[in-house]
């Protein structure tokens, strides 16, 4: 499942590619014909993202900038899930945004899928031919400029104001977002027995985290993840949050999850002792990329069980919690 960062790189490419347009909205699978309807032929006028929920706001084409009042706008609201991908495609003069956010891994991974250079031409949005839907494509978005094709998500539906503001208060924090509320963080982790490790991947504790930020956040702050959220120190907790505004503030900005700090981008201590290379064992493809740092390098525990710690050598441990593996080193975390 995409982790947060995703979505908000999401609602910067709605932003960049479609802010204040006339949009055509079709569903040419069909399941979503009623709310395509509804928004056909409105303006886009808001991006937003919040944990994993991202919600597009809509106004009648006639309404003007600047934004208008809640009571003008219908909402998009939409949830990738495990299999959920927005595809994008452009006239060779449309902005330069990422081909594909979201799933499934193992076309997209943990990075966005760049679609390769255009050509020089003459073509351009007046002149763009716009390529058919392909696969099973709940909703099409088509500007200007681009076309963008939602297919597989968990939640796909049209929602009031006030239903958006339900959602929200469902939700947790969310660390990208100026309004996010460390206090609150913190206080709900601090009054559950629940396993800090399990609270971090409640959305209705934190908005955006996945099983990545979850196992690398930890690490870094050194603390057990099996321990009751109620036992860790409040200030532990603070840092955790702090640490994961960092953290997938910078995944937003630059399309990969890297968590690990350059002295620790050795390939463990195996490798410094002679041994061969510890593999790669993600998907995140930043191979190749200018300053990426490699795959094998992104993270301190996560999908790295058996191999050592790059802190303390430690072999990595991983067992399931509430349906989901977790990784940790049992040396560096207690």
């Amino acid at each position: 499942m995409p982790e947060g960062h995703t979505v908000h790189r999401l609602a910067r490419t709605f932003d960049t590619l479609y802010a204040g347009q006339v949009l055509r909205v079709s569903s040419p699978q069909g399941r979503f014909a009623d709310g395509a309807g509804v928004l056909d032929g409105r303006r886009l006028v808001a991006s937003e993202a919040w944990g994993k929920q991202l919600f597009l706001g809509f106004v009648p084409a006639g309404v003007p900038d600047p934004r208008p009042t809640a009571s003008d706008t219908v909402w998009l609201r939409t949830h990738l899930g495990l299999y959920g991908a927005w595809t994008f495609a452009g006239a060779p003069d449309a902005p330069e945004v990422a081909h594909a956010i979201g799933a499934p891994r193992r076309r997209i991974g943990e990075r966005d899928s760049v679609p390769p250079s255009a050509p020089s031409s003459s073509v351009t949005s007046d002149t763009w031919d716009v390529p058919e839907p392909r696969g099973q494509v709940r909703v099409r978005l088509l500007g200007e400029h681009a076309v963008a094709d939602l297919t597989g998500p968990t939640a796909c539906e049209v929602i009031t104001a006030d239903e958006k503001q339900a959602v929200e208060a469902r939700l947790g924090p969310d660390p990208i977002r100026d309004d996010g509320d460390p206090e609150a963080f913190v206080a709900r982790v601090g009054r559950s027995r629940v396993t800090i490790g399990q609270q971090l991947m409640d959305q209705a504790v934190v908005a955006g985290v996945g099983n990545i930020y979850r196992a690398e956040a930890l690490f870094r702050a050194g603390v057990d993840p099996l321990r009751p959220g109620r036992d860790v120190p409040a200030s532990s907790v603070r840092a955790i949050w702090d640490d994961l505004v960092v953290l997938m503030r910078d995944g937003a900005d630059h399309g990969a999850i890297v968590t690990t700090r350059p002295e620790d981008r050795d390939a463990g201590r195996a490798d410094a002792e002679g041994a061969h290379a510890t593999p790669a064992r993600t998907r995140q493809n930043t191979d190749g990329a200018p300053g990426a740092v490699p795959s094998d390098q992104a993270f301190y525990v996560y999908h790295r069980d058996g191999l050592p710690c790059r802190v303390c050598g430690s072999p990595v441990l991983v067992k399931e919690l509430a349906g989901r593996n977790l990784f940790w080193c049992g040396t560096c975390q207690t």
